[in-house]
């Protein structure tokens, strides 16, 4: 279980980030090449054959979950003060995290161990790695990476607005859920997470599909959480894609906006001409998002949009007509019938 521990002065303190942190989603995105996250199948395929074996330390020292040390990933403003603080952090940190990472039993590579102990050529393996790594997976994605982001974290201020902060925080990862003041997510580990009145900063990442990660930095405390949509789910060319499909994709966007009446799965497979097993997929997700409710009748399941969805369709997508439903109502932008 991960627990986060809130006073008042740490809910009047969650912020979120301005900005991808380019030094996170490259230990995310390595992370992800070890995972076996069906979205990510095609972009891993792609990228076991791109990524350049200079890269590769990086794979020994992030493992599958995203765990790694610290003094990797600091939240920085860009990838050159991200390498600049990579590269001048203090000796006690790096044997700090180099021990907290370390799994009994288990011997790490030997430039691993080196990195505590300032080796000049261990230094240099992995800032060729970071650099390399970065050349790789981000630099030919960044504009989609950067789409997602934004239109994730435009999603979220919205949900802030009209659910307020405790339903945003819950909202972030399926489970989560309030004991009183602690905000608990389901986990193999047991971590707790005291804040003290410094609050947290809410990070997404377009390359993370697990539970929240939090890490404590100088800058303060993170917390890490899958976007709505991951980076293979991003259109290719954010700029010709309108705000609501950067933020759910393209099926995605387009079946919210099917759903503006009830319709069944059926409907929807036939009118996207996707699989069923995809729409179901895809419904999880938005019932997850809260964006989307379904209703059981016999066999059959119905898919209808809530509120929020309603409104994302009408406020991003152009969408001012009347909504008609089976029944032939007509419903307006609140979701509420009136005729």
């Amino acid at each position: 279980m991960l627990r986060v521990c809130f006073t008042a002065e740490d809910l009047l303190r969650v912020t979120f980030a301005d900005e991808p942190a380019p030094m996170v989603e490259l230990t995310l995105a390595i992370a992800a090449l070890q995972r076996s996250d069906p979205i990510f199948t095609l972009w891993r395929r792609r990228m076991s054959q791109t990524l350049r074996r200079s890269a590769g330390p990086l794979l020994e020292l992030v493992p599958a979950t995203a765990k790694g040390p610290l003094f990797l990933d600091p939240p920085s403003q860009g990838f050159a003060d991200g390498v600049e603080q990579v590269l001048s952090a203090t000796t006690t940190f790096v044997r700090t995290e180099l021990r907290r990472v370390h799994i009994p039993g288990y011997s790490p590579a030997l430039w691993i161990r080196l990195l505590g102990d300032r080796d000049r050529e261990a230094w240099r393996i992995l800032e060729q790695a970071v650099r390399a790594g970065h050349e790789d997976v981000l630099v030919g994605s960044w504009d989609r990476i950067r789409a997602g982001f934004d239109a994730e974290r435009a999603w979220r201020m919205q949900l802030l607005a009209s659910q307020g902060i405790r339903a945003t925080l819950a909202g972030l990862f399926p489970g989560g859920r309030w004991r009183g003041t602690t905000l608990e997510f389901d986990s193999p580990d047991d971590v707790e997470i005291t804040l003290d009145g410094q609050g947290v900063t809410l990070l997404p990442s377009v390359f993370w599909t697990g539970r929240p990660l939090v890490g404590r930095y100088a800058q303060g405390t993170f917390l890490v959480y899958p976007a709505v949509t991951p980076l293979p789910l991003l259109e290719d060319d954010p700029a010709t894609t309108n705000a609501l499909a950067a933020l759910l994709g393209r099926t995605r966007a387009a079946l919210l906006e099917q759903l503006t009446r009830p319709r069944t799965t059926t409907d929807l497979a036939r009118d996207l001409g996707v699989a069923k097993s995809s729409v179901s997929e895809h419904t999880k997700t938005l019932r997850d998002a809260h964006l989307i409710t379904a209703q059981r009748d016999g066999k059959t399941v119905w898919h209808s949009c809530t509120p929020l969805g309603l409104s994302l369709v009408t406020g991003h997508s152009g969408y001012h007509k009347p909504l008609s439903t089976t029944k032939g109502r007509e419903i307006d932008r609140a979701g509420l019938p009136h005729g």
